[in-house]
């Protein structure tokens, strides 16, 4: 499928865009080339440099931001794939710079569906995050924003044949921000209990390889317009505390702004246009350029009051799972 093309990943310095970019380079040997597009010079330096990069001739770098249109064009040129990554992720930061998520988060996104026409990428897959959905704050707002623009995005393509889908999960592990290299960084200083905003909170969590395979996924069915959801385990965060370091002790300081109990990826709002899939749901468009793929009548319909939250999970993790998940970080 990707042997041949042309793929970019924005903010292709970030955990994903590494691990992502490996797998590529090992899974199509074929692959013409990737560009990476960031805008820090020295992490792009610092990847290139990597041992299982260094001296590549498939990889570019390419120092860009996606609030920059212009040179989103000058990127764009003869790529085949685009894998948007880019975003402002943090969400005090967000909601204490609202002008700048903005601009990166909803603006960026417009910026990179009118380079991906005018320029004709084939496909473009945007990561999305359980926080878009039933978002409270401006992280979450900012990126079901996106997802609504990449989504109708398909509707301004007119004779072209660019297409747009997003894909949406959860935290993975050991990504920076994850409250795991935190929780690990005060177990190593001897810390004597651990912070939790909540003891009623739970997550969703995945392995970054099982994010890499559900974008590649999309990329593989998809036809323009879903909304591909990945079905992951859950678990409270106090277990995964007490995984990290039994018997730890727990100080409850309070649920954060713009914090949530319990993570949602699909609301009872978009229940009436999901499809249940092994591994992942698809939450079709409701428009009406929208031309299913044969591939959904291989889809279950869900119940109309269905909706999917870190709480209402059937899929828990075990404390001895998180710890292996934890080891092969």
């Amino acid at each position: 499928m990707l042997n041949g093309k042309s793929i970019l990943i924005t903010g292709g310095t970030g955990s994903f865009g590494k691990r992502f970019t490996e797998t590529i380079l090992r899974q199509y040997p074929e692959i013409q080339r990737i560009v990476i597009y960031s805008r820090d010079e020295y992490k792009q330096f610092q990847m290139s440099t990597m041992p299982q990069f260094k001296d590549n001739q498939k990889l570019r770098y390419f120092i860009g931001d996606v609030r920059d249109k212009e040179r989103l064009y000058r990127a764009f040129d003869g790529i085949d794939i685009v894998i948007h990554a880019a975003a402002l992720k943090q969400v005090p930061a967000c909601e204490y710079n609202p002008f700048e998520a903005v601009k990166t988060n909803v603006l960026g996104a417009e910026n990179i569906i009118n380079a991906a026409i005018d320029k004709d990428v084939k496909k473009v897959v945007a990561l999305s995050t359980d926080k878009a959905c039933a978002p409270i704050n401006l992280y979450g707002a900012t990126k079901l924003c996106s997802d609504k623009l990449f989504i109708a995005g398909n509707s301004y393509v007119g004779s072209k044949d660019t297409r747009f889908s997003v894909v949406r999960y959860g935290n993975v592990a050991g990504s920076r921000g994850s409250v795991i290299p935190y929780f690990q960084k005060l177990i190593e200083s001897k810390a004597k209990e651990l912070p939790i905003t909540d003891v009623r909170m739970t997550r969703f969590w995945l392995k970054l390889d099982q994010a890499i395979e559900m974008v590649i996924t999309g990329l593989e069915q998809m036809q323009g317009g879903e909304l591909f959801v990945k079905k992951i385990p859950s678990m409270k965060i106090v277990d995964l505390a007490n995984s990290m370091a039994p018997g730890i002790k727990i100080n409850e300081i309070g649920i954060r702004p713009g914090e949530k109990i319990h993570e949602m990826m699909i609301s009872k709002g978009d229940a009436i246009h999901t499809l249940e899939f092994d591994g992942y749901y698809i939450v079709q468009p409701s428009v009406p350029w929208w031309h299913p793929g044969e591939y959904l009548s291989k889809g279950k319909p869900v119940e109309n009051d269905f909706e999917y939250h870190s709480g209402n999970n059937t899929d828990w993790l075990t404390v001895s799972q998180m710890q292996d998940l934890i080891a092969a970080l």
